[in-house]
C-alpha cells in the first residue's frame, strides 16, 4: 500500500514498502515530470521536492497514483559501479568469525555479489547496498563505534554494505578500503554510486 503525505508546502512523503521503492524512483525519473524537483529515496520512503509554480501538491499526489511500477525496476536500474577494494579493514577477521566463515570466504561473498544502490546515508556520497539476488548476511554493529573512520573504508552492517566518503564517526565493521572517490564536487554528478546502481566491489591486492 502507498501512501502519499504532505511534507511542508513545497514536497510530498511517499511511504510504501521498501521493495517498492526503487521500482517507484525508476518509475518518476523516467517520467521526468516538470515540477519535480529532486526524488529522494530512503529505506520505505520517496520524497519529492516541488516547483510550486509548476505542480501543486494535488498534482503530485495524482501523478504518484498514476504510474505504474515495474517489479524489475528495483532489480538495477542505474550503471554498474566497480570499486577496487583492498580488503585489509581492521575487523575482517571478527566479522568472518561472526558470520562463521573464513576469511577468504568472506572476501569471495563480498566481492560476488551484485549491490544494489537502496538510499543515501549520513554524509553526501554514502550509500547504502543491498546484495541483488544473494542472500544477505546479518552483521552487527560495533558494540563501541570508532571516533574516526578513514574515508574510503569499506564497511558492513546488519544487512547493508557501504563505503565512508569521508574522515567520520561511525560503528559499521571495517573490512576493507578503496581509493575510490564516493563524493566529489569536480565531477557532473559528485555522488560515485547513485539509488538503483549496481555496484560490484573488485578485490586489489594491497601496496607492499
Amino acid at each position: 500500500m502507498i501512501e502519499i503525505l504532505p511534507c511542508g508546502d513545497q514536497a510530498v512523503l511517499i511511504d510504501l514498502p521498501s521493495n517498492q521503492v526503487q521500482a517507484l524512483n525508476a518509475a518518476l525519473r523516467k517520467a521526468a515530470v516538470p515540477g519535480i524537483i529532486d526524488i529522494v529515496p530512503a529505506a520505505n520512503t520517496v520524497l519529492l521536492t516541488l516547483d510550486t509554480r509548476k505542480i501543486s501538491l494535488a498534482d503530485a499526489h495524482r501523478i504518484v497514483g498514476s504510474l505504474t511500477l515495474d517489479s524489475g525496476a528495483e532489480e538495477g536500474s542505474g550503471k554498474v559501479v566497480e570499486v577496487p577494494v583492498t580488503y585489509t579493514g581492521e575487523d575482517l577477521q571478527e566479522v568472518a568469525n561472526q558470520v562463521k566463515m573464513s576469511v577468504p570466504e568472506l572476501i569471495d561473498w563480498h566481492g560476488q555479489t551484485q549491490w544494489i544502490a537502496s538510499f543515501g546515508g549520513f554524509a553526501p556520497g554514502f550509500m547504502y547496498l543491498q546484495p541483488h539476488h544473494e542472500a544477505p548476511l546479518a552483521v552487527p554493529r560495533r558494540t563501541s563505534p570508532r571516533t574516526e573512520i578513514p574515508a574510503g573504508s569499506v564497511a558492513l552492517a546488519g544487512p547493508f554494505s557501504a563505503v565512508y566518503p569521508k574522515a567520520s564517526p561511525g560503528g559499521w565493521q571495517l573490512i576493507g578500503h578503496t581509493d575510490a572517490q564516493m563524493w566529489d564536487t569536480t565531477r557532473e554528478q559528485p555522488s560515485l554510486i547513485q539509488p538503483g546502481d549496481v555496484v560490484r566491489f573488485v578485490q586489489v591486492k594491497a601496496h607492499v
